[in-house]
């Protein structure tokens, strides 16, 4: 019994050891600070502060150099006996400028931007706070640096380097979100992100393939959601957050709470929003093209058109969204780390507002069109182990399953046959990423990955009156997707100044599509595609000093072809149907690009980054003939047949530009800048503009931080695209753009100001509140099909506990 007593009185003195908690604050304040990252080498260590500004750093003991990081901040340099010397007590100074942040999207793993040949932008958790951004599409926006094209107010396609949609990856908790049914056209899939659950978001502009396997040849989306937190000490950790909003141009209502409740070794956080967007109004002064001042509504079982009261409101443009997520964590000591998280997202049905403004013969083109809700699911398990053996320093295993759902329901004005096509996807993917040290100046990044997507597609059409179903063409076969790839990544400091970080990637990619041929006869009855690609990059990072940065980079990236490239049937505008095409190949992008960032005098700092890339064997749209016909009736039109081939080059080359200024009296002025631009071959080898390259645009912004007080006066602008610099496809689709003076359509230019503000009330309670388009323009982001809001008055308050 006594030797029992004595083991138990052991441990407990031992854990009390072990455990050795840092706090840090901030400087002028002494107000703790979160997030913030300290990282050590030798011995390898991480740790991340909480909301109490504490983080557990028995693992550092011993260490000669820990790096201590927060955006905004100085980087401070300690070893284990200096902070033990200062009571493990650190204040960190605010930076003016720096040329340095942490990130995690180039490498899967945690690194400082400088040392990254590539162009990497964040949007943090304090940027969310005061610009309050709707949707996650808008919280892309916030950067300055995406642009975001909406074809309803429940959507957001980001534009990056002039490459969308399934040319661009999205990863949430590091787990791929792009699924084989991502389409050529503008997408809507990041609306089912929480902003009040990201707590980091990053942008890795260029390909990203060697990493991320296919679809990264623009750039990567790399979504990081709330992180359970542990407690420091035996008493537990609770933490957390009620917001609630509403905004004016929309009649927003959105809830929003979350609790953090740790432990030592466990930790919980649970996350709970609700959105509710009522029709958007436009602004009063702009084109009267983008006016449309009727909507169809159903009265005594006719469509007929209601004139509004209000021809600025854009019906239909409302929905509701709800998203839930609970994650768990368990650390049971220095070396593994368990989490496991669950993510649900789904709307409401909403209107696509612009094939609402379609007309035919004077009269509407369709009586209802409608997304169905949209639901998105995520089963995620994450296992990391640190562990300084022959194969691995530290590893990280993810486990995930999603579930998708999406759904299109339209009927054509006074038609009784509503059409229905639904879409179902579950997703399955295993990720391996290790990471090795073989010297103190090199260092490998190294894994694999193992994606399957099922798809299940059917369609059928609804008689409004008698409620009778008959079966109709689907959207997809029903196929099934695979990829698997293995990738090596290295990175030598060739010395103090110089970093060189190459890498290659192989990919084997799979599909297996059953054509059902009862509604539409093509000459086959299944697809079967199975090939590989190999990618790599080679890039270097030259720092001569602590105000320079110096960066060249070339990559390659690819795109596999999905269900959606092979076998989709749809009309993708009036007049014609895209058919299915079981001989695609891979796409590939071929690039360029180098960049400089310069501070001088702790006073202003200047970036500039240009690019240039060659996209091969681009799955582009091209007339095509099926059973010897070129045109074939569908749903009920005569259409001119077309399909994705393998038939063209295109090219993109563009420059971003960025300024940032410290001001006297606490002011600040940044501003970012970017240009784009492009060819796209045509099928007769004439050329045509990008029709993803958004015109010129950029965000800058006068603000002011003092104490509990942060101002924001700001103005987002864009420049004009005339007819003969819209893409081919885009000039005759008068539903989204305005006329000019020859009625051709163009894309005018447009700028907003806007003012907003964020005060700290208490240490308990926060007020935002702002007012955006404050000149009450009427204008509609290029390619979108949905005007902005105009004037918006919105206020949040947010309680944190």
């Amino acid at each position: 019994m006594k030797r029992i007593l004595s083991l138990c009185l052991l441990l407990g003195i031992s854990q009390i050891i072990l455990s050795q908690e840092v706090i840090i604050k901030d400087k002028e304040y002494k107000e703790p600070l979160d997030l913030v990252t300290l990282v050590s080498n030798n011995p390898k260590a991480f740790a991340l502060t909480n909301r109490e500004g504490k983080a557990n750093i028995s693992g550092f003991e011993g260490a000669n150099v820990i790096e201590i990081r927060k955006l905004g901040y100085k980087t401070t340099t300690l070893s284990y006996s200096e902070l033990k010397k200062d009571s493990f007590q650190v204040l960190l100074e605010k930076a003016n400028l720096n040329l340095d942040e942490v990130v995690v999207s180039a490498t899967r793993w945690r690194q400082t931007s400088g040392r990254i040949p590539s162009k990497i932008t964040t949007v943090s958790a304090d940027q969310i706070d005061i610009q309050n951004p709707q949707t996650a599409a808008d919280l892309l926006g916030v950067s300055g640096e995406v642009y975001v094209q909406k074809s309803q107010q429940g959507g957001g396609s980001p534009m990056i380097r002039g490459f969308a949609t399934n040319r661009l990856l999205y990863t949430v908790d590091g787990v791929r979100m792009n699924t084989a049914i991502f389409r050529g056209g503008n997408l809507q899939n990041v609306i089912s992100l929480d902003p009040f659950a990201t707590e980091n978001t990053e942008i890795l502009f260029g390909p990203g393939s060697v990493i991320y396997g296919s679809d990264a040849i623009g750039g990567v989306m790399s979504f990081q959601t709330l992180t359970p937190q542990l407690s420091t000490s035996e008493k537990p950790l609770i933490t957390g957050k009620a917001n609630t909003r509403y905004s004016s141009a929309n009649s927003e209502i959105t809830n929003h709470f979350d609790v953090n409740i740790g432990w030592k070794k466990w930790a919980i956080v649970t996350s709970i929003s609700s959105f509710d967007f009522g029709h958007v109004r436009q602004g009063s002064h702009g084109p009267e093209d983008y006016i449309k001042s009727y909507h169809v509504q159903r009265i005594d079982s006719t469509d007929r058109m209601v004139h509004q009261d209000d021809p600025l409101l854009q019906k239909p443009s409302a929905y509701s969204q709800k998203n839930i997520m609970q994650k768990v964590r368990f650390k049971p000591n220095h070396n593994w780390d368990f989490e496991y998280g669950f993510h649900y997202s789904e709307t409401s049905d909403y209107g696509r507002y612009d094939r609402h403004n379609r007309t035919r013969n004077g009269q509407p083109r369709y009586g209802k069109w409608d997304y169905g809700p949209q639901v998105w699911s995520m089963n995620n398990l994450k296992i990391n182990h640190l562990n300084m053996n022959t194969i691995y320093d530290e590893m990280t295993i993810r486990l995930a399953h999603q579930y998708f759902e999406e759904s299109r329901i339209d009927r054509d004005f006074n038609d009784p046959l509503e059409r229905n096509r639904i879409e179902k996807i579950d997703a399955y993917s295993v990720n391996l990423d290790l990471t090795k040290s073989l010297s103190s100046d090199h260092k490998l990044f190294y894994g694999a990955e193992v994606v399957r997507n099922e798809v299940r597609s059917n369609a059928y059409n609804e008689h409004i009156y008698s409620g009778s179903k008959a079966s109709i063409l689907s959207r997809y076969p029903q196929a099934d997707w695979s990829s698997y790839g293995i990738y090596l990544k290295d990175q030598l400091s060739l010395s103090d100044q110089f970093i060189l970080q190459g890498g290659l990637r192989y990919n084997q990619y799979v599909i297996n599509a059953d054509f059902d041929t009862t509604y539409l006869k093509v000459p086959f009855t299944e697809a079967n595609i199975n090939n590989g690609s190999l990618t790599g990059s080679i890039g270097i990072s030259y720092r001569p000093n602590e105000e320079w940065i110096l960066k060249a980079n070339a990559s390659t990236g690819f795109r596999s072809p999905n269900v959606d490239d092979i076998g989709k049937v749809f009309d993708s505008e009036p007049g014609s149907v895209v058919v299915p095409n079981p001989d695609l190949q891979a796409e590939y992008a071929y690039n360029i690009d180098a960049g400089i960032a310069k501070v001088f005098d702790d006073f202003i700092k200047l970036n500039f980054t240009t690019y240039y890339t060659i996209l091969e064997n681009a799955m582009v749209r091209r007339n095509y003939q099926l059973n010897g016909q070129d045109s074939i009736v569908y749903d009920g039109t005569m259409s001119q047949v077309q399909a994705l081939q393998n038939a063209a080059k295109a090219t993109r080359y563009g420059v971003q530009f960025g300024l940032e200024m410290k001001l006297p009296g606490n002011f600040s002025l940044s501003s970012k800048l970017n240009f784009q631009d492009g060819e796209d071959e045509m099928d007769d080898g004439s050329k045509s503009p990008p029709r993803h390259a958004a015109p010129v645009f950029g965000v800058s912004r006068l603000s002011y931080d003092f104490k509990d007080l942060n101002l924001q006066f700001y103005s987002m602008y864009q420049g004009e695209r005339t007819h003969e610099e819209l893409a081919l496809s885009e000039r005759d689709k008068t539903e989204i753009y305005a006329l000019d003076e020859n009625g051709n359509t163009f894309a005018p230019s447009w700028y907003t100001l806007n003012i907003k503000a964020l005060y700290q009330i208490t240490d308990t309670f926060t007020i935002s509140a702002g007012l955006e388009n404050l000149l009450d323009k009427r204008y509609r982001p290029y390619s979108s099909g949905i005007s902005a809001p105009g004037r918006n008055f919105f206020i949040s308050v947010k309680a944190n506990f």
